[in-house]
């Protein structure tokens, strides 16, 4: 890589926007130290954190979405709008990126708007099943569009689409534990079926109540569990010789290896995970998420058996039972893990960090 290439990476609000932006970042600085790259978030969004403790530098728009709750404290939207695009325009205008790169969220909008009016190159990259607002809009301009899931072609033009999968985390492909050492990190027995529940960092609070509620039953049944109950919920339990219950789990790695079936939102990044490790899993879509994407994310595995549903308002009632029944069935979960691996794309992120560079 002979010139130094400038690269603008826009997006953010949560971390399924954030993260992929940052394997993408991380990847495309492990090709060369050649390469200059300049985040662009949204002002008070958790990138604004994330993003500097990555290492990157990052600047933020006053960009905000539309308050559907309370229509008055939209009056300043347009505003914001206005702000953002003429700094979005300042920041392509100076840092003169040879590509831009749109994750979703508020921010890239105004960014690739102005790259694009500005004649840079442009990718974007969707970690749903259900395209974003965001991304739908820019694509009409955008060079290239990294996809997760197959069948895509209902939101993007055909012919821009690459199907790439969603970066993750490199330590859950890399991870070179076994599974008795990941039992071991977790005080848990080898002789046991591993249960592994995450709501994602803020928790689930419906999955929390319903396993909160069917814990004895679920060690009844054989399982031990690991749970992630989110800093928002303190169960009525604590770890004991049969669970390991925390806020928060910082060794995905080790969680994957050690669980023998999982129940999970069905983020983005989660049902990557769930696919990169092979893992039968029941998928507890959260209702709330914009445009129901969580739903579409677990249907594109449920209706090719590579996962089970349950929705979120049958939770009490389906959740536990679904539970036991899956653990005492060998050869469903052999099904289910075997078909969740052809969604799985390991090389996600150098595949993105590739058409990137062939744009420039």
């Amino acid at each position: 890589m002979s010139k130094p290439y400038k690269i603008i990476i826009s997006g953010g609000g949560t971390g399924g926007h954030i993260y992929p932006a940052i394997a993408i970042a991380n990847e495309l600085k492990s090709r060369s130290t050649n390469i200059e790259i300049l985040f662009v978030g949204a002002e008070g969004k958790m990138e604004m954190e994330k993003v500097p403790k990555a290492g990157f530098e990052i600047i933020g728009l006053p960009i905000a979405g539309i308050n559907r709750s309370n229509m008055l404290a939209n009056l300043k939207f347009p505003f914001k709008l206005i702000n953002s695009l003429r700094l979005a325009y300042k920041t392509i205008t100076t840092f003169k990126p040879d590509a831009a790169i749109g994750v979703g969220g508020y921010a890239s909008g105004p960014t690739l708007l102005m790259a694009n009016f500005k004649g840079v190159k442009t990718l974007l990259q969707e970690q749903n099943s259900y395209a974003g607002i965001t991304n739908k809009f820019l694509s009409k301009r955008a060079s290239k569009i990294c996809v997760a899931y197959p069948k895509m072609e209902a939101f993007f033009p055909s012919g821009k689409i690459v199907f790439t999968g969603n970066p993750v985390r490199k330590d859950i492909i890399e991870s070179n534990k076994t599974r008795k050492e990941a039992l071991a990190h977790f005080g848990l027995s080898e002789n046991k079926k591993t249960l592994l529940i995450i709501g994602g960092s803020q928790g689930a609070r419906s999955i929390n109540k319903a396993i909160e509620a069917g814990l004895s039953d679920l060690n009844k049944a054989g399982l031990q569990v690991i749970w992630q109950t989110g800093k928002n919920f303190k169960s009525a339990f604590s770890s004991d010789s049969q669970n390991c219950i925390s806020e928060f789990i910082y060794e995905m790695d080790l969680a994957y290896k050690a669980a023998d079936i999982a129940i999970s939102r069905a983020g983005a990044l989660s049902v990557s995970e769930l696919c990169l490790t092979n893992k039968p899993s029941i998928l507890v879509p959260l209702p709330s998420a914009a445009e129901d994407h969580q739903t579409m994310n677990a249907m594109s595995l449920v209706n090719e058996n590579a996962a089970l549903l349950v929705k979120d308002v049958d939770v009490s009632q389906e959740l536990v039972k679904a539970t036991i029944d899956l653990a005492g069935n060998s050869d469903l979960q052999s099904e289910l893990s075997n078909n969740i691996k052809a969604f799985a794309k390991p090389k996600a992120a150098e595949e993105i960090v590739n058409e990137i560079l062939s744009l420039i």
